[in-house]
């Protein structure tokens, strides 16, 4: 067993041991499977945050593969805001739209916010074009959320004030149930998406060359998060910076890997994130609970930041496919600024 499992697997086990032994009324581990407040309130919660955050670090990691970029995240996209827009929108303007098509109601923002990213982006959707268009959307459609603030009631700017910062307060099982469909379908695509990413860290160029269709990949790929990330904004709301962190994690504990090996500790490890950021959530300020998109901004950005600063040392030399835009593992002097490895250019070096 290796050192990250057992790592996660502690680190996991203390989540678990925390959310559901911690609380009003605290309940010991002996108690756990009698006691009503945990099997009906605390572990349907748990179970959701580990199946949003593994959603958000999954997707995460497809969005800075395809992009090149650690800063490629999904509030910096246009995809969260989109699915939250479309979700918080019927709220405010008093049209009742049942739980169980909320889940579309997202998909159908965050597909439109990520179809006008790359319309902005332009026929040429290079990974700079993407994240910089990315960022105008984002901002338009958090106008637009605002603008809808302003016509709510005081009730429902509450609500919708707590929905966007991202909450898991009195989620129960049909909350769960309403993700689980999602990941199954997720799932498979993920698996074909993976070695893809794989071949779109080496560059355009490269990826041509090896028969890659660069612009219909990272369309796919784009795909592919909306489908995770949207459902997720449906139940939860935008809890943030998940995507940003796990995947800087995931590199930094397994240097070596490329996207097939980083996805999957991806997924575990924003599953964590999220699990770990919901005790402050319902404890720091108790009674009262706070949003746990708050908190995972609060911790996840510092944290996120002082990875991309600290030098990644040997572990760059052994990664197996170059990155670029300051991926940790971009392979060192070999290679020029976009990643592509110097003796492919031609020139000494």
């Amino acid at each position: 067993m290796s050192g990250r499992t057992v790592l996660a697997a502690g680190v996991l086990t203390a989540a678990v041991c925390g959310g559901l032994a911690l609380g009003t009324p605290p309940v010991p581990p002996a108690e756990f499977a009698e006691a009503f407040v945990v099997t009906e309130l605390r572990l349907p919660r748990l179970v959701l945050a580990l199946i949003a955050g593994a959603c958000l670090g999954a997707a995460g990691l497809v969005l800075q593969e395809a992009l090149r970029n650690p800063l490629a995240v999904p509030e910096l996209l246009g995809v969260s805001s989109g699915a939250a827009l479309a979700v918080a929108g019927p709220l405010v303007l008093a049209v009742s739209v049942p739980l169980a098509v909320q889940p579309f109601l997202a998909i159908g923002g965050a597909a439109a916010g990520g179809a006008l990213t790359l319309l902005a982006a332009g026929a040429a959707r290079g990974p700079s074009a993407v994240l910089l268009c990315g960022a105008a959307v984002a901002a338009g459609l958090q106008s637009a959320l605002l603008v809808l603030m302003v016509l709510a009631d005081q009730l429902d700017l509450q609500l919708i004030h707590r929905y966007l910062l991202g909450s898991l307060s009195a989620r129960t099982w049909d909350d769960v149930t309403e993700l689980t469909p999602w990941l199954v379908a997720a799932v498979p695509a993920l698996v074909l998406c993976a070695p893809v990413l794989s071949v779109l860290r080496l560059g355009d160029d490269d990826a041509r060359a090896l028969g890659v269709r660069v612009h219909r990949a990272r369309t796919a790929a784009l795909a592919v998060a909306v489908v995770l990330i949207a459902p997720v904004v449906a139940v939860c709301g935008p809890v943030a910076w998940v995507g940003f962190l796990a995947p800087q994690l995931a590199r930094r504990l397994a240097p070596g890997k490329d996207a097939v090996g980083w996805l999957p500790w991806s997924a575990v490890w924003g599953a964590l994130i999220v699990a770990w950021a919901d005790l402050p959530a319902r404890l720091a300020l108790a009674p009262v609970e706070t949003p746990v998109g708050a908190w995972t901004a609060l911790l996840g950005v510092p944290a996120g930041v002082l990875l991309l600063k600290r030098p990644p040392g040997r572990a760059r030399s052994k990664a197996r496919l170059p990155g670029t835009d300051g991926v940790p593992g971009t392979g060192g002097a070999r290679y020029g600024p976009d990643g592509i490895p110097r003796s492919r250019r031609g020139g000494a070096g």
